[in-house]
């Protein structure tokens, strides 16, 4: 690979898109981090994404800022609904409507600005939600669209969305993670995660981490809330 190939990494301060930082720069990328203070309750994690962009050397870590509490519709950015701490069937209440597309089409138009061919984005189909925008036909869609869409592609560009972890459990990726130096212990993955990054250990995206590290066979770095 030439030197200074520049990627975009969507970084949300969690397990998943750490990991995919570090998959990105073994690739020998330059690596652009992104994240995005979109009205989300958890805010802990923008704290987590600058820590782990700075400890895998990032080039430049951006954070944009958008408003998606102002359309709500998600426990994630609506205080009024109760983020579920019980298992769910179908399409969860945490679901943040357009999130990806939103945040892959501010990732895309930095990279135009930057030159960059390549984004990667922490989506997965294995242990995930039920997201509809966590899916490979949509990635791949998405994809097809950014070449079209932009000067970058009408101009010869081969547009990438890498998704590295997508056909990855939990597991797998912790130790792809930890293999590549991760410190998950510098990640905050909780829903309602506090101030200070504490995980309540109850929540969907809780009980996958958690579940992941005893699949992995390591220690949880987690801090957890008391109780």
């Amino acid at each position: 690979m030439a030197d200074n190939k520049r990627a975009v990494i969507l970084v949300s301060g969690g397990l998943d898109s750490t990991t995919v930082l570090a998959m990105a720069r073994k690739q020998g990328f330059d690596c652009y981090t992104l994240s995005f203070d979109y009205g989300q309750r958890h805010r802990a994690e923008l704290l987590a994404a600058e820590r782990v962009s700075a400890s895998l050397g990032d080039v430049e870590h951006k954070v944009v800022k958008l408003n998606l509490d102002s359309i709500g519709g998600s426990a994630l950015t609506d205080t009024g609904i109760a983020v579920p701490e019980e298992e769910t069937s179908g399409i969860p209440v945490t679901y943040v409507p357009a999130r990806n597309t939103v945040f892959l089409s501010i990732a895309l138009g930095w990279a135009e600005v930057l030159g960059a061919d390549d984004i990667f984005i922490g989506v997965n189909a294995v242990d995930y939600s039920g997201y509809p925008d966590c899916r490979p036909a949509y990635i791949a869609a998405y994809e097809a669209m950014a070449n079209l869409a932009t000067r970058a592609g009408v101009e010869g560009h081969n547009l990438r969305i890498h998704a590295p972890l997508m056909d990855m459990g939990k597991g797998e990726i912790i130790r792809a993670g930890i293999a590549l130096g991760v410190d998950y212990s510098l990640t905050v993955s909780c829903y309602q995660a506090t101030g200070e990054g504490l995980a309540c250990g109850r929540c969907d995206s809780c009980r996958l981490r958690r579940q992941g590290f005893v699949d992995a066979g390591v220690p949880d770095p987690t801090r957890y809330t008391a109780g």
